[in-house]
């Protein structure tokens, strides 16, 4: 299990920005995939966005065009920033710790996830 804390949720207005991050201790970005997932009070975990240790990214499309995935390999540290927020953006992100140096969203490609960050976009 990889030590993951995530951070940067809140509440804004549709239409509005924010930018998340997760500090993964200890864990070398450069060689495993890494990727945001968001989850709704009774509804399934969805991937949101992926980047593979090569940079390369995945986007849900729903988000695509809006959210970027970045990471910083010195600072351990994975983003993600969100504009033109939605109210269906709303949810709790996690980040997720892959398994290997390339992932999709399937969970079995994750070794865990943190413990979340709340997003809340009013209409």
């Amino acid at each position: 299990q990889v030590p993951l804390v995530e951070s940067g949720g809140g509440s804004v207005q549709a239409g509005g920005s924010l930018s998340l991050s997760c500090t993964a201790y200890g864990f070398n970005m450069s060689r495993y995939c890494m990727a945001w997932f968001r989850q709704v009070p009774g509804g399934e975990r969805e991937g949101v966005a992926e980047i593979d240790a090569d940079g390369d990214t995945l986007y849900r499309n729903v988000v695509e065009g809006r959210f970027t995935i970045t990471k910083d390999h010195a600072k351990s540290t994975l983003y993600l920033q969100m504009n033109n927020l939605k109210p269906e953006d709303s949810a709790t992100y996690s980040c997720a710790a892959g398994k290997s140096m390339f992932c999709r969203f399937h969970p079995s490609d994750f070794r865990n996830w943190g413990q979340g960050t709340q997003v809340t976009v009013s209409s």
